[in-house]
């Protein structure tokens, strides 16, 4: 199973019939893909399924129906175990973006964390996850693929929002900031910190 998300919105591929799916299940064909998107994306349906019966196969079957964007990004901690947040389109988010061509996902995970918050000395502690979510650009519909990376820094110095990226802010962030900060951040931001129990600490 795998999970996109389309606004606040759930779309699940799934191999599983579901018994639950209340009319909101779809093929895995271009059309159904996006009749699914687009009623995701209106608030006609707060959660949809497509069905496809080999799990292997079905992501890589709708990544050829729509428009593909990998990106990478960091979960970034400091020596005080706090995690660096950024802050664009009025919520708070974790610094990430498009791989360039020709460039590992590694890689343009660092750079675009270095670019969007100006922190330094970057090393990846181990692979996260990857997160899913569709959004429009141009009138059509693309799948954002985000390959997340846990890091680790003792960068010290000056945080610096990356304006042209329409970040405002960049902050550390303890455990109490943090839990405030997820209230007004993404599903799919969220689902990064699931496995990370989080005190009531400052």
């Amino acid at each position: 199973m795998y999970k996109v998300f389309v606004n606040e919105s759930l779309l699940i591929l799934t191999n599983e019939l579901q018994d639950n799916t209340n009319g909101n299940l779809f093929s895995l064909d271009g059309d159904s893909i996006l009749m699914a998107i687009d009623s995701l994306a209106k608030g006609r349906l707060s959660e949809a399924y497509i069905y496809h019966p080999d799990e292997e196969k079905m992501l890589d079957v709708f990544m050829h129906k729509i428009p593909v964007v990998v990106a990478g990004g960091g979960f970034v901690t400091n020596p005080k175990g706090k995690v660096l947040f950024i802050y664009r389109n009025d919520k708070w988010d974790l610094p990430k973006g498009k791989v360039d061509k020709g460039e590992s996902i590694e890689k343009a995970a660092i750079r675009e964390v270095e670019e969007e918050t100006g922190v330094r000395d970057l090393q990846i502690e181990k692979f996260l996850r990857t997160t899913y979510h569709v959004f429009k650009r141009n009138g059509e519909y693309r799948l954002k693929q985000v390959h997340w990376f846990a890091m680790y820094t003792t960068y010290s110095g000056k945080l610096v929002g990356q304006k042209d990226e329409g970040i405002m802010k960049v902050k550390w962030k303890g455990p109490k900031k943090i839990k405030k900060a997820l209230e007004n951040s993404y599903f799919n931001i969220r689902i990064l910190f699931e496995n990370r129990p989080i005190s009531d600490q400052q």
